[in-house]
């Protein structure tokens, strides 16, 4: 395999640079992130058919990542439960080093081959689930050993690498593969494979979601009111969809419903 993502940056001589011409040469190489997207979005979305078609017969999403990609999966799974109300613990982050781990960047933790197994079992991992291994190199040993593992265990598997016919996509059975090319500073993969990899995280989980009933229209129906912002924007979305005029009286039946999606079903189908 070719190692694109470790060739070296077409940017020359950097510390001479103003910070003008430093911005402009990174914002130019951003760019090309979302045309490399793009020429992969077939297997992008044969590997989210794959994922709903486990979720909607009950199995998990789990991500298995190290390093920046990894932790990029950490937080995109935070983020589901709020904005969506989908249940903790449906879609799940197996982290190198471990996620109660994350803000120390164990990076030495990328070459043990034993623990993503180890903490897919722990979580009682099954044929029912899938399992996506993220890694910008295509070769990192935590993920392709947790790939391996999974593929024994009959459980179906994907993957986002971003270098052409690596281990880790020719392990799995819904491989993408988005090839961003040469970093501006050599090597860096939190930069360009890091931006794709965010990119890929919000269209996965979005259309999951979309496809699993937790959106309608383009409304969050199910999100959670954990806050003031979140609650007036619930208000809003709860009035806009139901004809209530009075603000307070719908902050009253939200709250008593906890997400607007439950409110108008109490308002569809009132129980005396």
């Amino acid at each position: 395999m070719r190692k694109i993502t470790e060739q070296p940056s077409r940017h020359r001589n950097l510390e001479t640079k103003s910070i003008e011409e430093i911005t402009r040469s990174i914002n130019g190489e951003d760019a090309t992130v979302a045309e490399a997207i793009r020429e992969a979005l077939p297997a992008i979305n044969r590997l989210i058919g794959a994922i709903v078609a486990r979720m909607k017969e009950g199995g998990r999403l789990f991500y298995v990542g190290a390093g920046s990609g990894g932790r990029l999966s950490v937080l995109d799974v935070i983020e589901l439960p709020t904005t969506y109300g989908v249940p903790k613990g449906r879609v799940v982050a197996v982290l190198a080093g471990g996620v109660d781990r994350l803000v120390e960047a164990r990076e030495e933790k990328e070459d043990d081959r034993e623990d993503a197994w180890a903490q897919l079992r722990a979580e009682n991992v099954s044929p029912s689930d899938m399992v996506v291994g993220i890694s910008a190199s295509g070769t990192t040993p935590f993920v392709l050993a947790g790939l391996e593992a999974c593929r024994a265990h009959d459980i179906t598997t994907g993957c986002i690498v971003s270098n052409p016919g690596s281990p880790i996509a020719g392990a799995v059975e819904f491989p993408v593969e988005v090839i961003t090319g040469p970093e501006f500073i050599t090597g860096s993969t939190r930069m360009k494979c890091g931006t794709a990899q965010k990119m890929l995280f919000d269209m996965i989980s979005t259309t999951v979601m979309i496809q699993l009933g937790r959106v309608e229209d383009n409304q969050m129906v199910h999100v959670q009111l954990i806050n003031d912002k979140i609650l007036d924007r619930g208000v809003r979305m709860l009035m806009g969809r139901s004809g209530l005029t009075d603000y307070e009286a719908a902050k009253r039946l939200l709250l008593e419903y906890g997400s607007v999606r439950k409110a108008l079903d109490h308002l569809d189908h009132p129980v005396n």
